[in-house]
């Protein structure tokens, strides 16, 4: 495990249950508090990764296969990783990330139906076996927490599943959730207010 001086916090949870909007509240509190803060999203992140996003969650890639998908999310963490987490972590910053290596768990691992202990080897090497400080499990119903989402927008290739892939990946975190200590599960279906309030609470600088 790699030791660092920053603080990485990542926030995990289905597809509109409100990650992206937590996410600036945190870095506004967090830099309030005198830290420095950087943002970054999965797939992508970097150059390299954002290509690698495109391919992912392309619509029209409808063939890929399941262990291309796992193996294009673990590339593109990979250089996320290393161009850019480690290097802030290093030089003390606090690094937000929307997902990290529990949505491949859960999506590829579980809702895909591949081995999740073999998707696990993958994402170690990937990242060089780091582990987030905090993990924020965001806790929606995924029907609903997908009606938020397509609010905004149409959906890319994976958010466009089946509500029983969704529901698969639902159950997927709510397991996991036990397995991993840094993990913290969170009601997301109250008001950003109360969301924040308890956020701020757990992560206590």
């Amino acid at each position: 495990m790699i030791e660092t001086k920053g603080l990485f916090i990542v926030l995990e949870g289905p597809d509109g249950s409100g990650k992206s909007t937590m996410a600036k509240k945190i870095g506004e509190y967090c830099k309030l508090k005198g830290k420095e803060i950087e943002f970054t999203r999965e797939p992508g992140g970097t150059d390299i990764s954002e290509k690698i996003r495109e391919l992912i969650l392309d619509n029209k890639n409808t063939e890929m296969d399941y262990r291309t998908e796992t193996l294009l999310y673990a590339a593109a963490r990979a250089q996320l990783v290393n161009e850019k987490i480690i290097p802030w972590l290093e030089n003390g910053k606090v690094v937000i990330s929307e997902r990290f290596v529990y949505s491949s768990l859960v999506y590829q691992g579980l809702g895909r139906g591949l081995n999740i202990d073999e998707v696990k080897k993958i994402n170690d090497f990937a990242t060089c076996n780091i582990v987030p400080d905090l993990v924020l499990l965001f806790d929606m119903d995924p029907e609903k927490a997908l009606k938020r989402k397509f609010v905004k927008s149409n959906g890319d290739r994976l958010e466009n599943e089946s509500i029983d892939f969704h529901k698969r990946v639902y159950e997927g975190y709510k397991k996991i959730a036990s397995h991993y200590e840094e993990i913290i599960t969170i009601d997301a279906d109250r008001s950003v207010k109360e969301i924040f309030e308890e956020i701020k609470n757990i992560i206590n600088l």
